[in-house]
């Protein structure tokens, strides 16, 4: 009877381990499903990406950039006009937007626009304009600025926040920001803002003292004048 009590026992002990092995079991294979489709979830999305880079994105760059260069090329070759070099490089931002010669393109275009007087059109593709290089992000800034100023007293508001965010973006570079602040000096100037605008003349002594204006004046003379006309 002790024996029997003792087998049963043990039947028992081992239904239960394979019942536990089983159990384990099972929740190794449900989990090496999820593995499973995980990583097949990953290889999709990693062809996806691989294709969307050499199937379409990669030739969309290079085209972008036979674009960008044939209308470079029609300057050098044609004297093309501003108007026109406008016009086409208005036609490579427009098709190739979000690439890099997208956006130099669209830089250009504005550019152009900026010289024959046409600012609503330079601010369509200045406003929009993204880049990773500061020298060119400050200096899209800058022409952006410069179309508002030549809109009008109405806008100049706008004009010295983006001069403002050019000389941050800019961080110090001696050709960029000085030229900047004696730019949003003579907004404050035009606005009768005279205290504002000594501030940015004394900006340039203090931290750029070898920058000239190029236009005879030095800067101690810019600040003289803002002295004599009241500003504190």
């Amino acid at each position: 009877m002790a024996n029997e009590n003792q087998n049963s026992q043990d039947t028992n002990a081992i239904e239960n381990l394979n019942s536990q092995l089983t159990g384990a079991s099972l929740r190794l294979a449900n989990n090496k499903k999820v593995i499973y489709w995980i990583a097949g979830g990953i290889a999709v999305v990693a062809v996806f990406i691989l294709s969307y880079l050499f199937i379409y994105r990669n030739p969309r760059i290079n085209k972008s950039w036979e674009a960008y260069d044939k209308v470079q090329l029609d300057i050098a070759k044609q004297s093309m006009t501003d108007s026109v070099a406008a016009g086409e490089f208005a036609k490579v931002a427009d098709n190739y937007g979000g690439t890099p010669a997208g956006e130099i393109a669209a830089l250009s275009a504005a550019e152009a626009f900026y010289n024959i007087g046409k600012w609503d059109a330079a601010i369509k593709y200045l406003e929009d304009f993204s880049c990773s290089e500061p020298v060119m992000e400050a200096q899209a800034k800058v022409l952006l600025a410069d179309c508002y100023v030549n809109k009008g007293a109405a806008t100049y508001g706008k004009a010295l926040d983006l001069y403002k965010k050019a000389v941050k973006i800019a961080d110090g570079n001696p050709q960029i920001v000085p030229a900047v602040l004696l730019k949003e000096a003579n907004v404050y100037d035009a606005q009768k803002n005279y205290s504002e605008a000594l501030s940015c003349y004394k900006q340039i002594q203090a931290e750029y003292p070898e920058f000239m204006p190029g236009n005879g004046m030095m800067i101690e003379s810019y600040i003289e004048r803002e002295i004599a006309r009241g500003a504190k």
